[in-house]
Parts: C-alpha cells; sequence; structure tokens
C-alpha cells in the first residue's frame, strides 16, 4: 500500500477518533453499574466527563429516582434531567468550584445504610473541587496549585499535596457518606490507573501522608504560604486510610481501552500496531526525542517491528516550564514538536498525540500532527522550530501550519494518546 500525505493523516486522525470514542460513558458506563438500591441514590461527581456520565447514568436508569450534584469544567455541560450540573475553573481552581464542593459534599449527608452513592469520577476533578481544608482559603490552594503545574510535578505528586490540603479529597467525600454504600465509577487519566489519584480520589482510601506532600513541595522547591505550611506541618487530620473505608470502585474506561482500539484501527488500516505502553511519564521534549530514535529504526532496521507499522503510547508526559518566559502550548504540541526536530525531515513517518479531552494544556486545540516536511514547512513560514521548542512556543508553529487538531470538549478524558505510523 502506498502511504502519500493524505492517507498518513486521514489514517492518524481515524485513531485519534478511535481512542476518543472507546471512552465514550454513552458507550461504557452501564455496563459497570451496581445493583440497584433499595434506597435513595445520591449521585455525585466531578471531572471533565461528569455530565456526560451523569446523562449517560439517567439513561441507564430511567426508573430509579436519581438526585444529586455533579461539577465540570466550563463548557463541558450537558443538559440533565435529575442530576444538577455546575461548572468550575480547570486546570486552576476557583470560587464556583469551591461553592461546588460544598453542595457535593452536603449532597451526602445524613445518608443510611439502605442508601446508595454513586461518584461519577474523571479527569480534571482535583481542579474543580476546591474544598479548602480548615485554616486554608482558595487563595492558598490556588497558589499551591500555580506553582505544581510549572513544576513538573507527575499527576501524582500533585494530588498528593491536594490531598491534604482540602476538606473532600483522599476519601473524605467517602467517610461523609457513611453509612450509605459508595460506588465510584471512574474513568481514568492517570498512569496505572490508580483510584486514589483519579480526582484525587475523593471516595477511596488514600496511602499517602502530610509527610510526603511536605517532602513533594521540598522536592520542586516550591515555598508554601505560612497558612499551608502550617497544615502540612501537622500529622493529625490524615486522610482516610487503607482499611479504614470500604472502597467499591469500577474502572469504566482506561488509557489502554483506548490504545486497543487505535491497534484495531490500525490492523484494519494494514498497518502492524506496537503499544509502547499506557502509562508513558516524562518532559515531553525529551520523550519526543526518544520516540524520533524508536521510529527510525523501524524505519532503518525494521525493529521492534517491520513497517507499514504504527508505534502508540499513553500516559502523561510534563513540561517543565523553568525561571524562563514560555510561549503557548501544551504538552503534546511540544512531545510533537520535539519529535518533528528529531526526525529532522525523515522521511515516511507521521504522527499525531493529543488529549483525549480535547484540549491540550490551556489551549483550544486537542493536539497537532507532523508529517515528514513540518520543519521545512515551519522555515519556509519563518518559524524557527528550534528556538521556539527551546521557548515552549509549539502551538503556533502548529497553527500556523493549520496541522492543529481542534475537536472541542469531547466530554471524556484517557489521558495523552500518540500514534506514529512509518511506512
Amino acid at each position: 500500500m502506498h502511504w502519500d500525505d493524505a492517507h498518513a493523516r486521514n489514517t492518524l486522525r481515524k485513531m485519534f477518533d478511535a481512542a476518543v470514542a472507546a471512552a465514550d460513558p454513552r458507550v461504557v458506563l452501564a455496563r459497570h453499574l451496581p445493583e440497584k438500591p433499595s434506597g435513595r441514590c445520591v449521585v455525585v461527581g466531578a471531572g471533565k466527563s461528569a455530565a456526560m456520565m451523569a446523562a449517560a447514568l439517567e439513561d441507564a436508569w430511567p426508573d430509579v429516582a436519581l438526585e444529586g450534584v455533579v461539577v465540570t469544567r466550563y463548557g463541558h455541560a450537558v443538559p440533565t434531567r435529575r442530576i444538577a450540573v455546575r461548572e468550575s475553573s480547570h486546570p486552576v481552581p476557583d470560587a464556583a468550584g469551591e461553592a461546588a464542593a460544598r453542595e457535593i459534599l452536603a449532597a451526602v449527608q445524613n445518608l443510611g445504610p439502605d442508601d446508595l452513592v454513586l461518584a461519577l469520577m474523571s479527569g480534571g476533578a482535583s481542579a474543580l473541587l476546591p474544598l479548602p481544608a480548615p485554616g486554608l482559603t482558595l487563595a492558598d490552594k490556588q497558589a499551591v496549585n500555580r506553582a505544581l503545574l510549572a513544576s513538573g510535578a507527575t499527576i501524582s505528586e500533585m494530588n498528593c499535596v491536594r490531598k491534604h490540603l482540602s476538606a473532600i479529597k483522599g476519601g473524605r467525600l467517602a467517610a461523609a457518606a457513611a453509612p450509605a454504600r459508595v460506588v465510584t465509577l471512574a474513568i481514568s487519566d492517570v498512569p496505572g490507573d490508580d483510584f486514589a489519584v483519579i480526582g484525587s480520589g475523593p471516595t477511596v482510601p488514600d496511602p499517602t501522608t502530610f509527610a510526603q506532600a511536605r517532602a513533594i513541595l521540598a522536592k520542586y522547591g516550591i515555598k508554601p504560604s505560612p497558612q499551608v505550611a502550617a497544615r502540612l506541618a501537622q500529622d493529625a487530620d490524615e486522610t482516610p486510610k487503607p482499611g479504614s473505608l470500604h472502597a467499591d470502585a469500577r474502572m469504566i474506561a482506561t488509557p489502554l481501552l483506548a490504545l486497543r482500539a487505535a491497534a484495531e484501527t490500525a490492523r484494519a488500516a494494514g498497518l502492524s500496531p506496537l503499544i509502547l505502553g499506557d502509562a508513558v511519564e516524562g518532559e515531553s521534549r525529551e520523550m519526543g526525542t526518544v520516540m524520533a530514535g524508536i521510529a527510525r529504526c523501524v524505519r532503518t532496521h525494521g525493529e521492534p517491528l517491520a513497517a507499514p507499522a504504527l508505534l502508540l503510547s499513553g500516559g502523561e508526559t510534563t513540561v517543565t516550564i523553568g525561571a524562563g518566559p514560555a510561549g503557548r502550548g501544551g504538552r503534546n504540541t511540544e512531545f510533537l514538536l520535539a519529535l518533528a526536530v528529531a526526525l529532522a525531515g525523515a522521511q515516511n513517518i507521521w504522527a499525531v498525540a493529543g488529549d483525549t479531552d480535547g484540549i491540550d494544556g490551556t489551549e483550544d486545540a486537542a493536539g497537532a500532527l507532523v508529517t515528514p516536511d513540518t520543519l521545512a514547512r515551519a522555515r519556509a513560514a519563518g518559524l524557527d522550530p528550534a528556538a521556539m521548542l527551546a521557548g515552549h512556543d509549539s502551538f503556533p508553529l502548529f497553527d500556523a501550519l493549520g496541522d492543529l487538531i481542534r475537536t472541542g470538549p469531547t466530554l471524556t478524558n484517557v489521558n495523552d494518546f500518540r500514534a506514529i505510523l512509518i511506512a
């Protein structure tokens, strides 16, 4: 089969769309529901997919008297009939998120053992549920959040700190719902699909400690406010630990599920797919260089598989901004620009990378495409790819080339999707 530019671009876009579709709550949620309760059914939730999950639940259980509230990112709401939907800010929390978190915590009060709490959790929930612990303000949490986002900390590290500054995360929501049964339905956007990390685990036990949270801030040189430092300095009021909560948690969609869907699409297109990992972490630009090396090996030596091939990976890379000025871009466009620079115009290699929630960083694109002539076209447009990579300014380059992928909010989130096609 001949792989020209149009065919490669179209195939890679189909891969991305297949990965997103595999995690659609309307497709996957109903099969994971528990037995219907004899008492009340209170629905709470948070995340970029929370409203869509709530709508899918209403469709699946038309005969259950559902009540409750979920919070999602601005612009991610969908119509619901029985479950209230609130919107708030992501990735930096705001007052609307704090108000929604208080409403969610109040919704699970005074329940009995025959009642059921269904917690619908998806990526973005940590920022969308900013309920400060006693002695802290929303401004305290916002400052720590901004510092962590710029530090290069992993999502697990960020959420460890968030749990210990929160009145609702790290199992505290489930503790407040006792003695009601709590069942969590989650869409994973974290490496390892750890329920305790997704949304900072409001409904599951928390194995992390105040000491670990302190160590993370020290590791990245983050100096907290006096109020945050005082909160983290104490070891009382710990989050509920494993064994203290009965947690029924069910994963309804994961990064691996999305990668497998893309692999099936690849086989149908005559490609040999190889999933390199569903939980790949590290600096975006370094990951781009590494993946370029693997792609070159496939092209030159037929290892670790022969072309035509597709290298698939998921997970969440990071972008460490540092002290200098930073341009516009997310971790996926930074990965792609680093990949293009490392490939240096190598022929017959194309790539796509994007966030399955439809938003890469804070921009309006999910990600972008790289082609064999990306660098040549950029330079012809008067752009300096290496300089833009150094300045974390990947978004304008792909925007100028017309190679951004804009989907709008997908209302799901199984983290980043990366595919490299070697013909």
